[in-house]
């Protein structure tokens, strides 16, 4: 998965252009078949009795870590610390217990989501929910992966999107293998252990340490795929799970990524309808032509790369990224407008400004966070991905046809994985996780990041699956201005009232 944080839309819209005892199970689902709970080892016990440390971390939050082992495999040897923050329940009168929030990525910080949760989540849920967040091992203040400096990044997210020539792919070639070998310098013994199933341990461990009987999560992106992996492990321990943009377990890293480029190439058509509706468009008033502008645009860039801000220069792939960082979200669009008018009259800093709040980097050239470098890594350990650039150049055909423009930037995106120091450990297969309460599964029809059918995949391999669709533009589907969803999801995670099947919102 490139990254698809359940936040970026609104630090784009804001940042540029402009100790507790066991609670009772939770009432209101059906009751099914008792599934095989599964017990810890002794040696792994030590940590479901430990206590978190709550201090008070401002705003209103309390933070805390929790220690899990390295290597579950090992629970005796070397520990790490989870870094977690929770909000408390407003109504603590009606508390439900606690609610694990996850943004995506696999990179982003639930740390930083759950800050800005009040902003996404209805009132009654901050009312009656702990709301929780964690950094996932190996992302953020949670035993971080380390890997390129600041200067060795700008190279990284500059590299050429789609290298032609023999020199141009030595250069892409370059960058992946420093890539790998700059993570094994710096995180060598983590690299191994930073994989999803680990992380989903982690959240039960964490489950019992909040005092609560049953996990309730809300997911979003790749979160979706932490949250049906933890499900898969612990289906007794399910409570109301809510996945929302999901990925489905049964695809490949190839299947992913061609479905990707053409969900972003979806949500680019869907951009220039809107664009060409439009008299200020800059693009023109024809779709079909407007896409043809923007290609000959991007070739333009590629020959001769635009003014930046002081130190650098607008290239191609920096465009592109800044192009794809606004179809998240239908809400964005006016700023990619903005952004192309500029690029169109020779000035990149627009599309440089949105392709750095993509990255991570502020004015000072700072890179503010380890997503990039947590993305590769749980990545190449979740999927038995690309080995070799021989097999980059076998599918870069079907990559192109998903789609022109971004097509081949999703192919070479995995190539660092060739060059892995570890092994993968994940293999995609279906997650059925009998006997668990139903679990909610959001799908967006016209969603860029994790297509659609993904989220019809997922909801039809769970044994107690249940599709909510949201017909319309952009990535995930709650919190984004439609009441049919947030209403639906709030009646879920309030009262456990799973929607009327088949419902579809707009």
């Amino acid at each position: 998965m490139r990254r698809g944080a359940r936040v970026l839309a609104f630090v784009i819209a804001t940042g540029i252009l402009g100790g507790c005892s066991a609670l009772p199970v939770l009432p209101g689902f059906p009751s099914r078949a008792r599934p095989k709970v599964t017990v810890a080892p002794p040696a792994v016990n030590r940590f479901y009795q430990q206590t978190l440390g709550w201090k008070d971390c401002g705003s209103g939050f309390q933070c805390a870590t929790l220690t899990v082992p390295l290597d579950y495999a090992r629970p005796r040897g070397q520990t790490i610390g989870i870094a977690v923050i929770r909000r408390r329940a407003g109504d603590p009168g009606h508390r439900l217990g606690s609610l694990l929030v996850n943004p995506g990525g696999p990179g982003a910080s639930g740390i930083d989501f759950a800050r800005s949760a009040s902003q996404v989540l209805d009132p009654s849920i901050l009312a009656q929910y702990d709301v929780v967040g964690f950094d996932p091992r190996g992302v953020g203040q949670s035993a971080p992966v380390t890997c390129l400096d600041d200067a060795q990044m700008d190279a990284f997210v500059a590299e050429d999107p789609d290298p032609q020539t023999q020199a141009e792919q030595g250069q892409v070639i370059a960058e992946a293998q420093l890539f790998a070998q700059q993570c094994q310098a710096h995180s060598a013994g983590l690299l191994s252990h930073v994989g999803t199933r680990d992380a989903a341990r982690d959240m039960d461990v964490l489950r019992q340490a909040l005092g609560d009987r049953r996990l309730n999560y809300l997911g979003f992106s790749y979160g979706t795929f932490l949250g049906a992996s933890y499900a898969d492990l612990f289906p007794a321990r399910v409570g109301r799970l809510v996945l929302d943009g999901a990925l489905d377990p049964r695809l490949t890293a190839g299947e992913l990524g061609r479905d990707q480029a053409a969900g972003f190439e979806l949500a680019l058509h869907s951009f220039m309808v809107d664009c060409a509706s439009l008299s200020s468009c800059p693009l023109g008033t024809d779709p079909a032509a407007a896409e043809q502008r923007l290609a000959d645009l991007l070739a333009s860039i590629r020959a001769h790369p635009l003014p930046g801000d002081a130190n650098r220069r607008l290239d191609e792939g920096l465009a592109e990224t800044g192009i794809i960082v606004t179809l998240y979200s239908n809400s964005t669009w006016p700023l990619l407008r903005r952004a192309l008018r500029l690029a169109l009259a020779g000035d990149g800093r627009g599309l440089l400004q949105l392709a750095d709040s993509y990255d991570g980097r502020d004015a000072s050239g700072h890179y503010l966070s380890n997503e990039t470098a947590a993305n590769t890594a749980i990545n190449c350990v979740d999927y038995p991905d690309v080995k070799s650039v021989a097999d980059v150049m076998v599918e870069l055909p079907s990559y192109r046809q998903a789609s022109p423009i971004f097509g081949a930037p999703i192919a070479w995106s995995g190539l660092p994985c060739a060059y892995w120091p570890v092994a993968s450990a994940g293999r995609p297969h279906a997650i059925r996780a009998p006997g668990a309460a139903p679990i909610l599964v959001v799908g967006t029809t016209r969603d860029p990041a994790t297509p659609y059918h993904w989220a019809q995949g997922l909801a039809s391999q769970l044994s107690s699956g249940v599709l909510l669709t949201f017909d319309g533009d952009g990535h995930t589907a709650y919190g984004r201005g439609s009441s049919c969803i947030d209403q639906a999801v709030d009646a879920y995670l309030l009262r456990a009232v799973t929607p009327a099947k088949g419902l579809r919102c707009t």
